[in-house]
C-alpha cells in the first residue's frame, strides 16, 4: 500500500505539472444568472505538510511573513495542517517553535500525520492508526491548549475506517476547492502554469457556486485554497498567488468579498467546519487527478 501511495503521488504529480491545463468553462447566461442570486466568496487558506524544519531559508517562516504583510489584506489567518513527529517537520526544534508562532499569530493548527513519514492512514492498522491519532492530536494540544478539531488525510484518501476513527477523536476532514498543485514533487517544484491552472479551477468551483452547492457563513461563501508551505517556490510566491486568487475570481466573473480572505480566527473556524465532510459516504470533489485514482473516496 504505501509504495502504491508513492507511485501514484509521483504520477499525480507529473501529470497536474506536465499535462494540459483546459481552458477556463465559459460562463452561460444562466449561470450569470444564478450567480447574481449568490453572496461573495472569501478565500479560506490551507497549508499542507508543515512546519519546515529548515534552518536556512525557512519556507514555512516565509509563508508567515507573507501572511502578515501583504498588499491585499494584513495579517491573513489559516489554517495549517502539520505533521508533528516528522523529523523534517514539526518534531524538531524549529518545527515546534514555528507552530507556536503560528499559534501566537492566530491561525488554526489542524492535523495531517503523527508518523515519521508522510503516511497515508487507509495503510495503517487499526491500533497504528489509533495511536497516530491520539499522539498528533496531544502534539497539537501541547502547543494551542487544545486538541485539534480539524484534519486533512495525506493524499487526500481515507475511507470508512479511518472516517470512524476520525470522527471518536473529534476530527473534522477538510478537504479542498482549489489546489495549487505544489505539493512534494521530486525533482521540480515551480509552477509555470499557475494562473492558467487558477483560472480554470476557479470556473469549475463558479459552476458550484451557481448550483448553491456550497454553503454560506457570515454572509460570505467559503472558497478553500490548498497549499503546502514546505514548498519554497510557493513561499517565495505567497504574495503573487494571494493576487492570482483575486484575478482568477474577477475573471471567471465570481464575486469576491470586500474582505477577500480571513482576518479573524473565531470566522475561519467557523468557515472551516462549515465546509468539513459530513459523513464517510458523503461524494467530494479531489483536486486534481486525486479524484480519479481514489473515486472520490466513495469506498
Amino acid at each position: 500500500m504505501k509504495q502504491l501511495v508513492k507511485v501514484l503521488s509521483a504520477f499525480a504529480m507529473t501529470v497536474s505539472l506536465l499535462g494540459c491545463i483546459a481552458a477556463p468553462i465559459e460562463m452561460t447566461p444562466q449561470t450569470e444568472q444564478r450567480l447574481q442570486m449568490q453572496p461573495p466568496i472569501r478565500f479560506l487558506l490551507t497549508f499542507d505538510d508543515g512546519p519546515s524544519a529548515s534552518s536556512f531559508w525557512n519556507p514555512t517562516e516565509t509563508v508567515l511573513d507573507s501572511l502578515a504583510r501583504n498588499p491585499l489584506l494584513p495579517d491573513i489567518k489559516v489554517v495549517f495542517f502539520v505533521q508533528t513527529r516528522a523529523t523534517r517537520a514539526g518534531n524538531s526544534d524549529i518545527g515546534r517553535g514555528i507552530m507556536h508562532r503560528e499559534r501566537d499569530a492566530g491561525h488554526i493548527l489542524g492535523f495531517h500525520t503523527a508518523t515519521p513519514s508522510h503516511t497515508n492512514h487507509r495503510s495503517l492498522d487499526p491500533q497504528e492508526l489509533e495511536v497516530s491519532l491520539t499522539n498528533g492530536s496531544a502534539d497539537i494540544a501541547a502547543i494551542t491548549g487544545a486538541p485539534p478539531t480539524l484534519l486533512r488525510p495525506p493524499f487526500w484518501n481515507y475511507d470508512k475506517r479511518t472516517f470512524a476513527a476520525y470522527q471518536q477523536h473529534g476530527l473534522h476532514v477538510l478537504l479542498t476547492d482549489l489546489s495549487a498543485n505544489d505539493g512534494k514533487i521530486w525533482g521540480f517544484n515551480a509552477s509555470p502554469r499557475r494562473r492558467a491552472h487558477f483560472l480554470r479551477s476557479m470556473s469549475e468551483v463558479r459552476e458550484r457556486i451557481a448550483r448553491g452547492e456550497l454553503p454560506v457563513v457570515d454572509g460570505v461563501i467559503p472558497v478553500v485554497v490548498t497549499f503546502h508551505d514546505l514548498n519554497r517556490y510557493t513561499a517565495r510566491h505567497t504574495r503573487e498567488y494571494l493576487q492570482i486568487l483575486l484575478d482568477s475570481a474577477r475573471a471567471t466573473g465570481v464575486k469576491t468579498a470586500e474582505q477577500p480572505f480571513y482576518d479573524d480566527t473565531a470566522a475561519l473556524q467557523r468557515a472551516a467546519m462549515a465546509r468539513t465532510v459530513r459523513d464517510s459516504s458523503q461524494p467530494v470533489e479531489l483536486p486534481g487527478f486525486w479524484n480519479w485514482i481514489w473515486g472520490g473516496n466513495s469506498h
